[in-house]
């Protein structure tokens, strides 16, 4: 089952693009929908949680901040996950230029999932949708701007995913387990929250990136802490202890031993050393714009 808020259009004056309803839907413990056939273009954004979409053979795990495409007369299905069900909104519209419209914005049948970090506004065009009274010819001509602000929202910062080959999923889920990474380590992240934010097991995840890196997703993770935190004991006057959380660590033994560990040396023996190398560089810099000053003078 689902909660949700729709708007139902009866019929269109337009012709070229044309809504035909929307909704907003917060789904219960594994609610899904298919396998079916819908007579109309529909687009789903997920706005939070996660769950599986599939059309043919191809199977797609997504979770907030993607969305995919369903194609009129096309068999799909779609499902939320038990433990993260995921609430999304839609957007069905039709009309003699719709398909033209959608690969505008790279979307059609191979390539049906899409990312968009635009969710608040996309939900803030579909809320205010869900308030028109399509009865009203003013209400319809309001509609149809809405339905372009849409597509103007999705056509902002809208990434294809284009996973149809087994290897381009898997890759697509390394790439966004490090964009991830790279955006989040100084939050304390774990493995658990790098493969729920790509929506596979622990387990999955462990096998993608032995696979494409050659190192575990625990040890990407700690490498790129510590390469961090290198950068922060040479150029910054920050502690150890600083540095340990600007990195994601919340016990500083625990950054200094692990940095041990990876460097051979405790931080602030790195940073005696590199710093001096650092200082050494920037005076024989000076001193070389000091040289090349005099030939001016």
């Amino acid at each position: 089952m689902e909660d949700a808020y729709i708007l139902q259009m009866e019929g269109s004056k337009f012709q070229d693009l044309y809504l035909c309803h929307c909704g907003i839907s917060e789904c219960r413990a594994g609610h899904s929908f298919g396998p079916a056939v819908r007579p109309n273009y529909i687009i789903h954004y997920i706005l939070s949680g996660k769950g599986i979409f599939q059309v043919g053979d191809c199977k797609y795990c997504l979770c907030q901040g993607q969305g995919f495409l369903i194609e009129p007369e096309t068999v799909t299905f779609y499902k939320a996950d038990r433990q993260q069900p995921w609430t999304y909104l839609w957007v069905a519209f039709d009309g003699q230029r719709a398909k033209a419209h959608l690969q505008d914005l790279g979307m059609d049948s191979a390539h049906p999932i899409f990312q968009n970090g635009q969710g608040e506004a996309m939900r803030e065009v579909v809320l205010r949708m869900l308030k028109q009274n399509s009865f009203f010819q003013e209400h319809q001509y309001h509609l149809q701007s809405l339905l372009y602000e849409f597509f103007a929202v999705l056509a902002r910062n809208v990434q294809q995913m284009e996973g149809i080959a087994r290897g381009e999923k898997e890759s697509i889920y390394v790439q966004q387990a490090v964009a991830f990474i790279r955006n989040n380590f100084s939050r304390g992240i774990g493995v658990a929250d790098i493969a729920g934010h790509v929506c596979i097991s622990r387990s999955y995840l462990y096998k993608l990136f032995e696979e494409y890196l050659g190192v575990s997703p625990k040890e990407f993770l700690t490498q790129f802490r510590i390469t961090r935190s290198k950068d922060l004991l040479t150029v910054t006057d920050l502690s150890v202890e600083g540095v340990a959380m600007s990195c994601g660590y919340g016990d500083a033994m625990v950054y200094s031993k692990t940095f041990k560990r990876i460097m051979g040396v405790p931080p602030s023996v790195y940073r005696k050393e590199n710093r001096r190398d650092v200082q050494e560089r920037l005076l024989g810099q000076e001193q070389r714009i000091k040289d090349i000053m005099k030939h001016f003078d």
